[in-house]
C-alpha cells in the first residue's frame, strides 16, 4: 500500500465502487478496466479524433493518429454542446449523428469515449465562456432558469441513452461535466458561484440523470491549475459523486522547452495522487497539449516527463483543427503525417506504458 507520497497510487485502489449504483455491468467493467490498465501505462486520447484532421473531415476510417502511429487513440474525447439547443452539430460542427456512430464504431474496436459539455450561459443565452457571475444559481431548483435547465439534461439523457452497441446495450462514457472549474472563463466556473451553488449543480445533475434512466456514466470531476489538494477539493461534490479526478494542462509559447509545463504537470499529480489514494479514485490528465507540437521531441521529451511514474488512467490530447481562418494560423495537437513531430510521436506510441487502441483488451469482460 503506497503512502501519501507514493508515485503509484492505484494499485492499492481495490475497492473501487461507482458512484451511480444502478451502473450497467458495462459501465462497471469499463470503470474497473481503467484501474486495472494503470498497472500496465495510461491510455492515449485524442479529441474529435474519427471526425477531422489536419485538411480533411468526415472521411470513413481516418484518423491523424491512425495515419502516424498504424493505430486508433484509445480514448475519444468528444463535446455535446449544441445540444441543448436542439441543434444538429456540435459547438465544433460535428453533427450529433455522426459522434454517435463514431463512438458506436470506437467501442466496437474496444475504443473508450469521453464526453464534455460547452453548454451555453443558461442565464444570459450566450455561450459558455460568457462567465456573467450568479448564473449557476439561476438553474438550482426553484430558481428562474431550473425549468429551462432540466429540458437541456432531458436532451443529454436521450443522447446518453441512445448510445448503444449492437447488442442494444448502452455504451459506457466517461462524463465530464462543468470542466475546468477553478478556472473563471466558464459560467460555472471559479468567482462565478459559490462552492455550496456548484456542489448542488453537480449533485442535481448527477440524481436528475440517473432518474431519467443513465447509468451509463462514470463521472469525472476536472479542474484547470490548483495549487493545493484543498483548492482541487474547493467545490468536490462527494465521494458518492464522483468516479475519476482529473485536470487539464497547456503548454505555452512562452515555454518553449517545456519547463513550466513539467514542473506544473508533476506538482498537481503529486497532489492529485495522494487524493486519489485517499479516495479510491483513477486519476487523469483529461486535455493536454502545446498547439501545433512546434517541439520536434515534445512526445517524449515533455508529455512523458510531464506524467513521469504516476499511475494515471489517460491523457487527452485536444482537437486537430487544422487552419483557423480568423486566427489566421494552425490549431492541432497531435501530428499529422509529414509534422515536425512526428518521428517523436512513433517513438512515443512503441513505448510499452503508452496505450492505444490496439493495446486495449477487445471486449471488456
Amino acid at each position: 500500500m503506497g503512502t501519501s507520497c507514493s508515485s503509484q497510487p492505484i494499485s492499492s485502489n481495490t475497492n473501487l465502487s461507482l458512484s451511480d449504483k444502478k451502473a450497467t455491468p458495462e459501465t462497471v467493467s469499463l470503470y474497473k478496466k481503467l484501474n486495472q490498465l494503470t498497472q500496465k501505462g495510461f491510455l492515449f486520447g485524442h479529441q474529435d479524433d474519427l471526425a477531422y484532421g489536419v485538411n480533411w473531415k468526415y472521411e470513413d476510417g481516418r484518423s491523424d493518429v491512425k495515419e502516424v502511429t498504424g493505430d486508433y487513440p484509445a480514448v475519444y474525447g468528444w463535446d455535446i454542446a449544441g445540444l441543448e439547443k436542439d441543434d444538429t452539430n456540435n459547438i465544433d460542427g460535428v453533427p450529433f449523428a455522426k459522434m454517435k456512430q463514431y463512438i458506436q464504431e470506437a467501442n466496437q474496436r474496444g475504443g473508450i469515449s469521453t464526453i464534455s459539455w460547452h453548454f451555453d450561459n443558461p442565464a444570459t443565452g450566450k455561450n459558455a465562456w460568457d462567465n456573467t457571475p450568479n448564473s449557476l444559481k439561476t438553474v438550482l431548483p426553484g430558481a428562474e432558469n431550473h425549468q429551462k435547465f432540466t429540458s437541456w439534461l432531458d436532451k443529454a439523457a436521450t443522447f446518453f441513452l441512445s448510445l448503444k452497441d449492437k447488442n442494444g446495450k448502452a455504451i459506457p462514457i466517461l462524463f465530464r461535466p462543468y470542466h475546468e472549474l477553478t478556472g473563471g472563463w466558464f459560467w460555472w466556473g471559479k468567482g462565478n458561484c459559490t462552492p455550496e451553488e456548484f456542489k448542488a449543480a453537480w449533485k442535481f445533475t448527477f440524481e436528475y440523470l440517473q432518474k431519467k434512466g443513465v447509468h451509463n456514466l462514470i463521472y469525472s470531476y476536472n479542474t484547470g491549475s490548483f495549487g493545493s489538494k484543498e483548492d482541487f477539493l474547493m467545490n468536490y461534490p462527494g465521494d458518492n459523486y464522483v468516479d475519476l479526478l482529473s485536470f487539464d494542462a497547456y503548454q505555452n509559447n512562452d515555454d518553449k522547452e517545456g519547463k513550466k509545463f513539467i514542473e506544473g504537470v508533476q506538482a498537481q499529480f503529486k497532489i492529485l495522487n495522494e487524493i486519489g489514494l485517499e479516495k479510491h479514485k483513477p486519476i487523469a490528465l483529461a486535455e493536454a497539449g502545446y498547439e501545433a507540437v512546434p517541439d520536434a521531441n515534445w512526445w517524449t521529451g515533455t508529455l512523458l516527463k510531464a506524467i513521469g511514474d504516476y499511475k494515471i488512467s489517460y491523457v487527452l490530447l485536444w482537437r486537430n483543427h487544422g487552419w483557423q481562418e480568423k486566427e489566421q494560423k494552425m490549431h492541432y495537437y497531435v501530428p499529422y503525417s509529414g509534422q515536425l513531430s512526428e518521428k517523436d510521436f512513433v517513438n512515443f506510441y512503441k513505448l510499452d506504458k503508452t496505450l492505444f487502441e490496439k493495446d486495449l483488451p477487445k471486449k471488456l469482460k
